[in-house]
């Protein structure tokens, strides 16, 4: 086990850095499926969208959905992901980090530092 050592005054810092740089990452993945993946399904159900327009009712969205599984998994996906997002950043926002979180990016900030500049991380991190 690494021992952490929290008496460095820009440990606690970096650890902060570390979680920003995760939050932004974690919507940067968010944006990319809904920039990539939702316009492929969207453009799959192209023709029931305008079925749907024209005459809304839950039941031709039901088949609409089920006839095109690729398409209601590629969207479901991109769904779940920001909910999954959404949830975990509120969770931190209101709760504060979890322990074992708070631990994983102490650990991996300590493993930035020993490894130095040659860490992908390093720039964003430690400087």
């Amino acid at each position: 086990m690494v021992e952490i050592d929290n008496t460095d005054p820009h440990f606690a810092k970096q650890v902060q850095k570390l979680h920003q740089l995760t939050v932004y990452s974690r919507w940067l993945i968010v944006g990319l499926l809904w920039l990539t993946v939702a316009p492929l399904a969207l453009w799959n159900l192209r023709e029931e969208i305008t079925l749907w327009r024209q005459y809304f009712t839950w039941m031709a969205v039901k088949y609409g959905l089920y006839y095109h599984p690729l398409s209601t998994l590629g969207l479901a996906f991109c769904i779940g992901m920001t909910v999954a997002v959404l949830i975990w950043q509120s969770r931190n926002i209101l709760l504060g980090l979890p322990q074992y979180e708070l631990q994983r990016l102490e650990k991996q900030v300590w493993r930035i530092r020993e490894q130095g500049p040659s860490h992908p991380l390093w720039k964003w991190i430690c400087q």
